[in-house]
Order: C-alpha cells, then sequence, then structure tokens
C-alpha cells in the first residue's frame, strides 16, 4: 500500500498502526494538503458483503459526529477490493503507549482524560450512536494534551464470521461489559462499563479482569468482583474510586444513567470537598447478571392438586370442626385494607408526579459566541440557561486574539438542556521560544539566517557598532535577548555587536628621534618601553634612535606591547675623518664636461656626492669618514660614463700615506709650438699653472656647482 495513490486522491505514506480487523496508515491528501489517516479493511473482510454493508453504514453514522474529542471521519470509499475510512490524523500517541510508558498516571491527569473521553460519549450518544469498543487503544492524545476518541462504531460491524479472529475479540475482551460478554444487547451503559476499566487501568497500571483465555475473561466479567483501586494505589481519592465503583457495576441499573452524569461527576470529583467523601454502598439486592443456585422444584400431580390438599379435602372430621366466620367482621377488614391501598395509590401518585416535574428540565438553544471575549461568552451562555464546562481551554491560533473564544464545542443553533455543559477554547498567547546561542562563533551573517530561520523577520535585527574583543573579527560578542532568554518571535528585537578582534596600535616611527622624543612617542600610543640599548652609529647623531624592535614603524600592534629602542652614542673613537683631493679634467680642453661623484665609507655605499661641470682640470675635496673595517672608494663618471675609482684605505688615511692620482691632462684644441707645456684655459680668465694648493685650486670660473654635499 505505501506509495499506492488511493482513491486518486490519498498518497499512502507509511503504515502507523492496525488491528485485527483494519491497517492504519498515514496518507496524504493532495488536494487539501493535509495529513489524513487511511483505515483499510484487512484482506480476510473484503468478500463479506453484510460486513461491509454496516461497515460503511457505521462509518457514515460516525461521520455525523462534529465534536473536539472525536476523530472526524472525512470520507469513505472503495477501490477495486479496497474498502477505507479516510479520518483526521492526529499527531500524538494512544493511551495504551502513555499507560505501558509512565502509568500509574497522576490522578488529575487520569480524569482529565476520562472527562474528555465522558463528554465524547455524550456527543456520540445524544446522535444515537454506541462506540461498543472503548479502550485505550483507540483512544488517542494529542502533542496539545486534546483526547480524540476514535473507531465510532467500528465494533458492531463485527459478524459471526470474524468473532473468533485474533484481536477482535481478544484485544476488547479486558473493556467488555457483563452484558456485551453475554452478547445481548449493548447501549450507553456499556460504553460507560468499558470507560470505568480505561480509568481503572490508568490508575492502578493493571487491568481488573485477567485469564488465560477471552472466555475466562468474559466469565469473570460476569461473575466476579474486581480488586477495588485505592487497594492497588492508596494515592486515589475517594471520591476517585467511587465512580470507578459506580461504572463498573455489573446491573447497568446501578450505573450512571448517562454519559452526562459520569462527565458531571468527573468534573467535580477532585474538589476539596469531594476528595475525602464517604465510599459509595450498593443495595445487596440480587443482580441478574450473577450465576445463581436455584433448588430443584419436585413436580405436582397430574390432576395438578397436591396430596396434601386432596388429604385435607378428603377428612370429614375436619370439614366438621371447622368453624363458621362472621361475614360481618370479614367485611370491615375488607373495607379497611381497601381504603388504605386506595390512599397508598393516590399518594404515590402524588409523588411520581413531583417527581416527575423535578425531573423535567426545559430545552434551550445555544446560541453562537465565537469570536466573543471570554467574559462575554460565559455572559450570553449564562443568560440563556447553560453552563461554561471549566477550565476553558487556551490554545494559541493564528489570528486569534488572546482572550477570544474560537471555538464552542456545542453548534450554534443547537438544543441542549438547561443548565448543559459548554466547553469554550479562548486563543491565548503565542507560546515562546528560546533564543538561540549567537555567539558560539558565528559571524553576523551567520546569526541573522539562524534568527530569520526562528521566525525572526530581517527588518527586527540590528546591528551595534562593532567592538574590540579576544574574538576573532567578524564574529558576535553580544547578543540581546541573551541566549536561552524566551522571546516572541513576532515581537522581538535583536540586537547582534560583531568582535573587531583584538584592539590594535599603531606603532610610531621613533628613528631618528631623541631618546626623550621616543619614550614620549611611546607613552602616547599606550606603549611601554622596555629597553634602551646604547650603539655607536656612523650616521646617526649621538642621543638619536638608530632602531627599535620588535616592531617596525606603522605595524598594528596591541596596546600595552612592550618596545625597545637603540640610541646612537656618536661615532666609535677609532673612526677617522679624512679629506680627499680629487683632481678631475674635462674630455677636451676648453670645452665642457659633466662630473658625477659617488664615494663609499662608514656611513654607506655609493653615496651621491655631487655634480660638476667643468671645462678645465679641477681638484675637488671629498670628505670620507673611515674605520678600520670601513675603507673609503671613490667613483668617478664623466659625461655620463664611468671614469675611474680610487680607493683610500684605513691604514693609509690614518698613516697619512694615501696616494693622490695622477690624471692625464685635457686634450687641447689649440697648441701652442714655442711654449714648453699645455695652459688650462677656464671659461672666465685665466688660472695660475701652479696647482700646489693643497685644497685644490677652484678657481671662479662659472662653472656649475650641483649637489656638493660638503
Amino acid at each position: 500500500m505505501i506509495g499506492h495513490l488511493l482513491g486518486g486522491r490519498y498518497d499512502i505514506i507509511e503504515r502507523i498502526g492496525g488491528g485485527g480487523m483494519a491497517l492504519v496508515y498515514r496518507a496524504q491528501d493532495i488536494l487539501l494538503n493535509r495529513n489524513v489517516a487511511v483505515k483499510v479493511l484487512r484482506q480476510q473482510f473484503v468478500h463479506d458483503e453484510e460486513f461491509i454493508r454496516r461497515f460503511r453504514r457505521e462509518a457514515q453514522s460516525a461521520a455525523s459526529l462534529s465534536h473536539p474529542n472525536v476523530v472526524s471521519i472525512y470520507d469513505v470509499g472503495q477501490e477495486e477490493d479496497i474498502h477505507y475510512i479516510v479520518m483526521e490524523y492526529v499527531e500524538g500517541k494512544n493511551l495504551n503507549e502513555i499507560i505501558k510508558e509512565r502509568a500509574p498516571l497522576q490522578v488529575e491527569e487520569a480524569v482529565r482524560i476520562a472527562s474528555q473521553i465522558c463528554d465524547a460519549l455524550e456527543h456520540a450518544h445524544h446522535n444515537q450512536i454506541i462506540h461498543r469498543d472503548i479502550k485505550p487503544h483507540n483512544i488517542l492524545i494529542g502533542r496539545n494534551g486534546r483526547v480524540k476518541v476514535t473507531d465510532f462504531g467500528i465494533a458492531r460491524a463485527v459478524t459471526s464470521t470474524t468473532i473468533t479472529q485474533t484481536g477482535s475479540v481478544v484485544g476488547s475482551v479486558h473493556y467488555f461489559s457483563p452484558e456485551h460478554a453475554k452478547g445481548v444487547t449493548t447501549g450507553e451503559k456499556s460504553d460507560l462499563y468499558s470507560l470505568g476499566i480505561v480509568l481503572y487501568q490508568m490508575l492502578t497500571a493493571q487491568l481488573p479482569f485477567l485469564g488465560e483465555s477471552p472466555i475466562s475473561v468474559a466469565l469473570k466479567h460476569l461473575q466476579e468482583e474486581f480488586e477495588e483501586p485505592r487497594k492497588v494505589n492508596p494515592l486515589i481519592p475517594q471520591s476517585v474510586e467511587n465512580i470507578i465503583l459506580k461504572s463498573m457495576r455489573k446491573n447497568p441499573q446501578e450505573r450512571y444513567q448517562s454519559a452526562e452524569e459520569m462527565m458531571v461527576d468527573l468534573e467535580t470529583c477532585l474538589l476539596p470537598e469531594r476528595r475525602n467523601e464517604q465510599k459509595i454502598v450498593f443495595e445487596d439486592g440480587e443482580d441478574e447478571a450473577q450465576t445463581r443456585i436455584i433448588p430443584a422444584i419436585k413436580p405436582l400431580p397430574s390432576n395438578g392438586i397436591s396430596r396434601a390438599s386432596a388429604d385435607w379435602q378428603n377428612a370429614p372430621e375436619m370439614k366438621e370442626e371447622a368453624p363458621a366466620r362472621p361475614a360481618r367482621r370479614s367485611n370491615k377488614k375488607l373495607y379497611i385494607w381497601a381504603g388504605a391501598v386506595v390512599a397508598l395509590i393516590l399518594a404515590m401518585t402524588l409523588l411520581a408526579v413531583y417527581v416527575q416535574n423535578l425531573m423535567e428540565v426545559p430545552e434551550v438553544t445555544v446560541p453562537s459566541v465565537v469570536n466573543m471575549p471570554e467574559d462575554q461568552a460565559r455572559a450570553e451562555l449564562v443568560k440563556v440557561g447553560l453552563t461554561v464546562k471549566e477550565p476553558v481551554l487556551e490554545e494559541y491560533k493564528d489570528g486569534v486574539n488572546p482572550g477570544i473564544v474560537f471555538n464552542q464545542d456545542q453548534s450554534a443553533g443547537t438544543v441542549l438542556k438547561k443548565g448543559a455543559l459548554v466547553e469554550l477554547t479562548v486563543g491565548a498567547e503565542k507560546p515562546l521560544v528560546k533564543m538561540p546561542d549567537l555567539m558560539d562563533g558565528k559571524t553576523y551573517e551567520q546569526a541573522v539566517a539562524a534568527l530569520v530561520a526562528a521566525g525572526v523577520s530581517e527588518d527586527r535585527i540590528t546591528k551595534a557598532d562593532d567592538q574590540y574583543s579576544d574574538k576573532s573579527a567578524g564574529t558576535i560578542i553580544n547578543q540581546s535577548p541573551a541566549a536561552n532568554m524566551d522571546y516572541n518571535p513576532d515581537e522581538v528585537q535583536v540586537t547582534l555587536t560583531v568582535s573587531k578582534g583584538p584592539e590594535t596600535v599603531k606603532m610610531p616611527d621613533l628613528t631618528n628621534k631623541t631618546q626623550a622624543e621616543a619614550e614620549k612617542m611611546i607613552s602616547g600610543a599606550g606603549l611601554k618601553l622596555d629597553e634602551v640599548i646604547e650603539e655607536s652609529s656612523f650616521t646617526v647623531e649621538k642621543g638619536k634612535v638608530i632602531s627599535q624592535w620588535p616592531n617596525d614603524a606603522g605595524t598594528a600592534v596591541d596596546p600595552g606591547s612592550k618596545v625597545k629602542i637603540t640610541v646612537s652614542t656618536g661615532q666609535p673613537p677609532e673612526a677617522i675623518s679624512y679629506s680627499y683631493q680629487l683632481p678631475v679634467v674635462p674630455a677636451e680642453e676648453g670645452k665642457n664636461s659633466d662630473i658625477r661623484v659617488t664615494y663609499t665609507d662608514a656611513r654607506g655605499n655609493d653615496m651621491e656626492w655631487g655634480k660638476r661641470t667643468i671645462n678645465t682640470t679641477q681638484v675637488l675635496t671629498i670628505d670620507l669618514l673611515l674605520a678600520p673595517n670601513k675603507d673609503g672608494f671613490i667613483s668617478v663618471y664623466r659625461d655620463g660614463q664611468f671614469f675611474d675609482t680610487y680607493a683610500i684605505p684605513y691604514i693609509d688615511a690614518k698613516n697619512g700615506t694615501v696616494q693622490q692620482p695622477q690624471v692625464d691632462p685635457p686634450v687641447s684644441t689649440e697648441t701652442d709650438p714655442t711654449a714648453g707645456d699645455v695652459s688650462e684655459g677656464v671659461t672666465d680668465g685665466d688660472v695660475d699653472s701652479d696647482t700646489s694648493d693643497p685644497e685644490g685650486q677652484q678657481g671662479d670660473s662659472g662653472q656649475s656647482d650641483e649637489g656638493q654635499n660638503e
């Protein structure tokens, strides 16, 4: 059956139960898009025409019931040899499962369940439908605690061909009434007997009658007394035991006369003034259901007259000695007895009329109180003479405000006896749910997705300003409401705070700052000066910072981080300064040449000294700083081309043995044959050929001086 589309409408999903006569499946009604329960007759019954006919008739009768405690019948159908009933699907457990799991139940819970069953039976009996198979298996308990009675009228369909089938009798014989066990006509009181057994089982976790076979159990229903409930469970109040004792009397006339009478008793049995009431006592009259011993009766003589009578009639002496009675005295006694009888009959007639007047209860029409506030609905029902069943049920329903009636078990227009009970269901606040924990490493996007999935609208989620924390950047560090707090998804306002990660500061640049300036900058950035190291330097002035550790300038560091600085003590004592006289010549005498000079010494490599434009030989002074491991080097570039490199060793400079370079004179464009040597020309005037000036001859001849360092 699973996967079968029954009747072209009901998609069978899974099997959820079954008994001796039918199997029950959960199905999807594809037309109305809802879950339904489908009961399918077992194959051994599909050829019993009487069974099928009565089954359909009873199912249709049950479908006429409309009550909150009755499983609704939606459809009855046949597809080939499959006969089925479609009914309301109740998500929960049946009472038999609950009894197995945790019986004995609390008295309050058991009475509440029995009261709802009784309410369903009262409605069914009012519609001339007898259940005949009340047992825990046929009582469903929804997740909201609502009791639903199912299988109305199905038991009536059992025929002689099925009475011995497993599950038909065996499954229900423990709940049979005595009259049911005898096979006589059963009625409303039979259902109440079965309900008494269900209440007994809920409170004691055992059945009142057990036996080795169904027949032995049925005989115990007829002949034996059960163990009183309070002897099994002393916690049962006397008032509740009285209900069980009365409902399970073997004589139907000693039971409750209607389901309504039993329901009233159930609704009041837990009141403080009733809990310890006197134990109910029944008269010791003969029960027609009990087994009796009748003495044997001797047969009469064939003439119909006993032997004693014949002997008396035949005794003449007895006839003669019998005295004659006075006629007047006999007539007087007869008149007295006749008058007494007439007076008694008259008194009984008057008493019967009086009692009948008391018993006659007027009927009233149920008004519609749906969509009214609870107080107004109560007033309307009381005004017409009806009673509101306590307690009023409260359930959340989408679209219904709290305190507004949205269901009444007796529909408007129904005619009831004055004082009858009407159950109301009013709207309740939407159940609160627990706020999820969003601070377990979720990002803001993940937290929003989790809230939306829980029913919170995204426009009610606010992001607070990000804050520094020890959690990873981008994760949630605070939420309001807090985790596990109750909240209403339709009203809650959620605020989320996102981590910016650990708080950091930017490391300042301390190099070439004095020690005092560096300390002030460290303190201002929220950092701590850990150590000051002194070290000589060829490049940094004394008292200024050479380097910082462990973080370079501009990097992000945690507040309070420690910083070490190295401060210059100036040049080392072994360092010497040396001025090198560098002669430079133009490529051609009298024409301009561009001279560029670089040098390497203790201060660094390939540093620029500067440029000159010359048209005659010049001597440039290059100041160098030398150390034992730092010799000097000077490189000359002329007109963009490398010209020469000159080495100045530290040891030679220290000893004064540096050799001055020799350069070739420039090529002259004009030659005086009479002159002994070539004169050096400059653009503005002549320069003395004597170049013995130790600083080098630098005439004011109009050469450009670009970028001279010293």
